[in-house]
């Protein structure tokens, strides 16, 4: 099974379109096989679900991603686990012991709208409180 993690530094980002770069973990009889870290291709509409499917990826994680989005992924057979936050490790540790959970979207409606990867910003809650997670 192959899985793409948003990723910025060492940390799941809040929003996967404009994530610098994507860890992708290849895990087989619950033991990771590998770990990559690749730079994020390009943010266009339909452009990482092709790429991603074209790579093997069956899961994405991140913290957030908008509607369109989640529809063109479920479009190719991925499929999301979204409102993740932490280290990679601790994303990666929970994956293999079968307790990552996911939550809703840190994304709000309509907060990637226009916007490539040159947004230096998105529009996500500041901390986890303000995203309503305890």
């Amino acid at each position: 099974m192959k899985i793409a993690i948003s990723t910025d530094e060492n940390f799941v980002s809040s929003h996967f379109g404009r994530c610098p770069s994507f860890t992708i973990l290849t895990i087989e009889n619950g033991k990771l096989i590998s770990k990559e870290v690749i730079d994020n291709p390009g943010h266009h509409p339909g452009f990482l679900p092709e790429f991603l499917s074209k790579i093997g990826v069956e899961y994405i994680v991140a913290g957030g991603m908008g509607q369109r989005a989640l529809m063109l992924f479920a479009d190719k057979g991925i499929k999301d686990i979204l409102g993740i936050s932490g280290s990679i490790d601790e994303v990666i540790d929970k994956i293999l012991k079968g307790t990552l959970k996911g939550a809703e979207s840190l994304c709000k409606p309509g907060s990637g709208r226009g916007y490539g990867l040159d947004k230096t910003e998105c529009d996500h809650p500041d901390s986890i409180d303000e995203a309503g997670k305890e």
